[in-house]
């Protein structure tokens, strides 16, 4: 990780920006406050689902799950009355695997760049999928069908043919950090740095954008549609932070990454949580981690604050209010 920072900067200004590296991350913060034994609470999808649920958060719509071979050929039927859909595994990691769907008919199904495949196509996918093709350690699993989110109009002309997303880090229940993730292109319509969606820097405090980059470079327009990057804020912005304060209530760990989504419908809901977060977040906001973390570390037992509301207060007074280099 460290490597990305340095076709900026020196070493010396990693260290006095705070940088993260990822063996800081590993040994520092997940393993230090991540219980292994809660990581199936993450590490599987309709697990998530169900404690997102169960403290009253809102999900994707579950449209099935398919759990081995012989079912396979069912995926044409269980999607037959759903214009759009998602197929992920179960225990997938860093967006691989996830086969998203906008129409389908007559066995023709299209994607959201346009391009289109058939029936085979999709059932080879899910072959693919339980076979573990995509999932953590390769161990076998299933395909988790999903109804599609309709993203909300506020966000138009800043993502390309894909819905976008909201990950923020969480530190023994306080917010820390925050971006969005744009798809593009390159990244066909995922939200998914490393095919190439953009990054933009979120304040913790406003929701504004402060900082945009893709492919680890800077960039102040939406690399398809030229959407000024500078202009976006994130609606429900308070709502979503305290949604993701409360990842900390529902799994127990902490240090965790929280990737939510505004549907235009439904408001704010959890994607997925996740207990080992990428450190590209640093690269989108242009700042380090560690300043942050540090700050809650000292403070210990000192900082207790019962709510995810208070939390979310606390974390906007501490790192909120950042300018924007857009």
């Amino acid at each position: 990780m460290l490597s990305v920072f340095t076709r900026f900067t020196s070493p010396f200004k990693l260290h006095r920006k705070g940088i993260m590296g990822m063996n800081q991350r590993n040994i520092g913060f997940i393993s230090r406050y991540n219980d292994r034994k809660k990581y199936p609470l993450v590490d599987d999808k309709l697990k998530t689902k169900v404690i997102a649920q169960r403290h009253g958060a809102t999900v994707p719509e579950l449209i099935g799950v398919i759990d081995n071979q012989a079912e396979v050929p069912r995926i044409h039927k269980m999607v037959k009355d759903w214009p759009g859909f998602v197929i992920k595994p179960a225990q997938g990691s860093g967006g691989k695997g996830i086969l998203v769907v906008v129409k389908h008919e007559n066995g023709i199904y299209t994607k959201p760049s346009g391009a289109q495949i058939n029936e085979q196509d999709v059932e080879r996918h899910i072959t693919n999928t339980l076979a573990g093709l995509f999932s953590l350690g390769g161990k076998n699993d299933v395909a988790v069908v999903e109804n599609l989110i309709e993203f909300d109009d506020v966000f138009d002309g800043f993502s390309f043919e894909g819905v976008p997303d909201i990950r923020v880090i969480v530190f023994k229940g306080y917010p820390v950090m925050a971006m969005m993730r744009l798809s593009t292109a390159a990244s066909d319509g995922k939200a998914n740095l490393h095919q190439g969606a953009v990054g933009v820097g979120i304040d913790i405090a406003t929701g504004k954008a402060i900082n945009a980059v893709q492919f680890n470079q800077p960039v102040k327009e939406h690399p398809d549609t030229g959407k000024d990057l500078s202009t976006l804020q994130v609606p429900h912005w308070q709502q979503l932070l305290e949604l993701a304060a409360s990842a900390w209530e529902m799994t127990g760990l902490g240090y965790i990454g929280t990737d939510m989504v505004l549907d235009k419908s439904r408001g704010p809901m959890v994607l997925e949580l996740n207990a080992r977060p990428g450190l590209a977040i640093q690269i989108a906001n242009n700042a380090g981690l560690l300043p942050r973390l540090r700050l809650i570390e000292r403070m210990g037992e000192h900082l207790i604050y019962p709510s995810p509301a208070e939390r979310v207060a606390w974390s906007a007074e501490q790192f909120g209010h950042k300018e924007s280099t857009l």
